[in-house]
């Protein structure tokens, strides 16, 4: 059951002042292009590689995720310019599925998602800067104990998670400030890894070629198809986070003309920076070395320009990490406010500060939960079961999209989904496939990331009742 509009009304009119809209444009494309360019491009191409070891189907499958990310931002983005709130995709299943597989999805973003993301990029900003600081390195251990080891890196990713936490409570404009600047160095280093590496790097255009690998790998039709969507499962991790700009629409300027807007314009830019990464590395590597390596940017770039070229990499990835974790912890705690003010989440949560506008509370327990995760190092396994309930949820929302054309055709739609019915209908059948293929695959990340979702069942009957109550 929905909660009825009168009653988050009067949760939101508790928790004034509001939130502040001063995202701009060029803001909501940095801050998606931000959270979906982490640490994934660095180190992805050798579980696509592994499945699909010839260079067009290696290529083409980060088209293939590119465009079907596009077909499922289409649909997002009419919802957006339907509820320019921040809570995005949470307000989306909530007004198109009710209240309980809202609270699911802002249950597993709060306890694994977010949490597990920023922990991640925070500590791997660190490792990576403990290559060219080795006294922060991760080979420092501070303490052992009960499988528990907590080393320097870990130390310098919990200072990070801080520092981006108390940015973002001081203000939106400090914390888009830090994203923006954080971006551009990005930028500016892949874009000098990719001409450096094809203009002065001792690569090899041979390395494009099929060598002696047919298009179909050798397969049949059904174990063609299984492998592509092996490769998939790695690109759609690389492709994840462009939903965040959906999460901060209640602070984005002119949010039904510019939320939609940011969602294909970063998709595009992201899937120019992905082509021409990749690009790289085949470049620098024929694909069966690029299956070998773990870290593909270390190894592309001792091997086009020289050794201690690894080292610039891995300033490179630490920036990059640092500011995808800053864009996921500004955008993270709308979805507890959003949350919150319906009355299904801790009641401090749905305040906004008084001085800084912002989601303080919120900011706050996430930063706390992201540290615990970080110290208990069980994030990176803990965001490997939530991939499979990230697409999942992405599925229902662009099926949502159908329920609330049928169930609410009186809402303004500044933007109506290109293509529809055809395009989203795309997305739902390609991510369902993919869903159903990886529950055959990966039977056990799929398994526990149900548990996950299930166990904040007792979590919404509490907040139901207490709101019912209240």
């Amino acid at each position: 059951m929905t909660i009825p509009t009168a009653s988050r009304s009067a949760s939101k009119s508790e928790s004034q002042p509001d939130l502040i809209r001063g995202l701009s444009l060029l803001d909501s494309v940095l801050l998606l292009v931000s959270g979906i360019v982490g640490s994934s491009i660095f180190l992805t191409a050798k579980d696509v590689a592994g499945p699909l070891p010839h260079p067009l189907l290696f290529l083409g499958v980060w088209v293939l995720g590119g465009v079907i990310s596009l077909c499922g931002c289409l649909a997002f983005a009419e919802m957006g310019s339907m509820f320019p709130d921040s809570g995005g995709q949470y307000v989306y299943l909530r007004e198109a599925y009710g209240d309980l597989v809202a609270f699911l999805y802002g249950w597993m973003l709060f306890t694994v998602a977010n949490g597990g993301t920023i922990a991640l990029l925070a500590v791997a900003s660190a490792a990576y800067t403990g290559q060219i600081i080795p006294a922060i390195s991760q080979q420092h251990v501070v303490f052992s104990f009960a499988g528990l080891t907590l080393t320097r890196a870990h130390l310098v990713g919990l200072f990070l998670i801080v520092l981006l936490t108390a940015v973002n409570v001081f203000g939106l404009r400090w914390g888009a400030l830090l994203q923006n600047v954080s971006t551009w160095a990005k930028f500016a280093a892949m874009a000098a890894f990719v001409v450096l590496g094809f203009a002065l790097g001792k690569g090899h255009w041979s390395n494009f070629g099929p060598h002696d690998v047919s298009l179909t790998l050798g397969l049949g039709p059904s174990q063609f198809i299984s492998a592509l969507g092996v490769g998939l499962i790695a690109v759609f991790f690389a492709y994840d986070g462009w939903v965040y700009i959906t999460w901060v629409a209640g602070e984005v300027k002119e949010p039904r003309r510019n939320v939609p807007l940011a969602m294909v314009l970063g998709i595009f830019a992201v899937g120019v920076i992905y082509m021409t990464m990749n690009a790289t590395y085949i470049y620098a590597l024929p694909l069966s070395e690029i299956a070998q390596h773990e870290t593909i940017a270390h190894a592309a770039a001792a091997a086009l320009i020289s050794p201690s070229a690894a080292i610039w990499l891995s300033a490179v990835i630490a920036v990059s990490c640092f500011g995808a974790a800053a864009t996921c912890t500004l955008c993270g705690a709308r979805v507890c406010l959003a949350m919150a003010q319906d009355g299904l989440f801790f009641r401090s949560m749905a305040r906004v500060h008084p001085k800084w506008r912002t989601p303080a509370w919120g900011l706050f327990w996430q930063g706390i939960w992201a540290a615990v995760l970080a110290v208990s190092g069980r994030y990176d396994q803990l965001y490997t079961y939530m991939i499979y309930g990230m697409v999942l949820s992405y599925t229902l929302t662009v099926i949502g999209l159908f329920i609330l054309r049928w169930k609410r055709p009186d809402i303004p739609r500044p933007y109506c989904c290109t293509g529809y019915p055809w395009v989203p209908a795309i997305y739902v059948l390609v991510s369902a496939a993919w869903t159903v293929n990886t529950i055959i695959t990966r039977p056990t990340e799929a398994f526990w990331g149900t548990v996950i979702m299930i166990l904040g069942v007792p979590g919404y009957l509490y907040w139901k009742r207490s709101a019912r109550n209240a």
